[in-house]
């Protein structure tokens, strides 16, 4: 059976992840993704695995997640003929996404305005880092500037006294794609009831804000904002992490104050800290935050994370574990749930993404293309023939 998107023509004409992995998604579901890269070398991404700081690793992994699925198209921009080959595809596609800065669309004169005419049925979609108006509408954007430092994110996540973190490759781009691939699709929607295309667009800057959207928002209502605090003296100890014995590390978000210290005492054998005045109420327990948690990591210190999982569960009480990344990848739960799927060529698996629909397939996930490994294929398909390709490939228009 055909999958959902299965006939539906997109050009991914971008860059490293927010606006690819977009695609990538839409490919999951039947999608043809044509993704137009620079020859020779093709998207600068491709090279990102080998930075410094990254896992070490043969497979070009980071890659492989966002370009699954696709086909590679390498085409020069800059010259006049590739531009002829990129419109020839806008005029017969659905989809063009792209996160170039405004810069470069006027460079090349692939703008909406620009490619618009061509094809009234196209979704233009497009992300930038903050925007295309405004002072730093051409400004370069990643997702660890302007959607983790900008939003206010990075200045947050970090204890009193300590340094703040970055973010980890893609944290910030893969949530922004959802919000682009919904506003693809529901453009597409539009379509079906008008016929009409458009553009749809988001930004890098709006998708950090939104994820701290509650705290931007006690900004906005002009709330007063407490000091930072430390591990060992938070305002909520039940809000907190802590280490088993055999130390790996746990995070509690016990929410009811009128039932959750109860079950809590009850949990670590410790029932005579019930009434204990000092933590006996939520005002108790910040006001003697540094003896709360000191106790509760003697306790948590005397059996091993397994012990603490049984009675945590038998008592209700709501945790999760702070697994180090490298153990994700052998989560039974998202196994089970289909978070990782096998490749189709591949002896591993990967990430599937997070959209679900009952009853609707999604295609097994197959490597990513080398740069321009389709570029023949594709420009046939597009009428070229083979003299025509050849003068493309000895003009420097497009390379396989």
């Amino acid at each position: 059976m055909p999958h959902i998107l299965s006939g539906l023509k997109v050009i991914d004409a971008a860059t490293y992840i927010a606006a690819p992995s977009a695609a990538a998604l839409l490919s999951d579901f039947g999608a043809d993704v044509i993704k137009v890269e620079r020859p020779p070398l093709g998207d600068p991404f491709r090279f990102l695995s080998s930075s410094p700081g990254m896992p070490a690793s043969e497979h070009n992994y980071p890659f492989l997640v966002d370009n699954r699925n696709k086909r590679s198209l390498a085409l020069n921009l800059a010259s006049p003929a590739g531009r002829d080959v990129f419109l020839r595809l806008v005029r017969d596609a659905d989809v063009l996404l792209t996160n170039y800065q405004p810069q470069m669309l006027r460079r090349f004169r692939i703008s909406y305005e620009d490619v618009r005419p061509l094809n009234s049925r196209l979704i233009y979609a497009s992300i930038t880092g903050y925007g295309e108006t405004g002072p730093e509408s051409e400004k370069p954007g990643y997702d660890m500037t302007a959607y983790f430092a900008r939003s206010g994110l990075m200045s947050y996540i970090h204890n009193a006294g300590a340094d703040p973190a970055v973010s980890p490759c893609g944290m910030g781009d893969h949530p922004s794609a959802i919000s682009l691939l919904a506003g693809i699709l529901l453009a597409l929607y539009r379509r079906d009831r008008t016929g009409e295309g458009g553009k749809v667009s988001t930004t890098l800057m709006a998708n950090g804000v939104w994820s701290n959207a509650s705290l931007v928002q006690s900004a906005l209502c002009g709330a007063e904002w407490p000091a930072k605090w430390t591990r060992e003296a938070p305002p909520n100890p039940l809000i907190n992490h802590y280490q088993s014995g055999d130390g790996r590390r746990f995070l509690f978000c016990l929410l009811d104050p009128a039932r959750d210290w109860t079950k809590l005492c009850r949990a670590i054998d410790r029932g005579e800290l019930i009434e204990d005045p000092r933590f006996a109420t939520p005002a108790a327990r910040r006001e003697n935050h540094r003896d709360c948690v000191r106790i509760l990591d003697i306790e948590f210190a005397r059996h091993p994370m397994e012990e603490w999982a049984r009675r945590f569960g038998a008592h209700d009480l709501l945790w999760g574990p702070v697994p180090p990344t490298e153990e994700v990848a052998n989560d039974e739960q998202m196994r089970i749930n289909g978070v990782f799927v096998p490749m189709a060529d591949a002896p591993f698996q990967t990430v599937r993404g997070p959209v679900h629909v009952e009853g609707i397939e999604q295609r097994t996930p197959a490597m990513p293309p080398e740069p321009g490994q389709h570029t023949r294929e594709i420009l046939a398909e597009l009428g070229y023939d083979a003299d025509a390709i050849r003068a493309l490939e000895d003009a420097g228009a497009v390379s396989g």
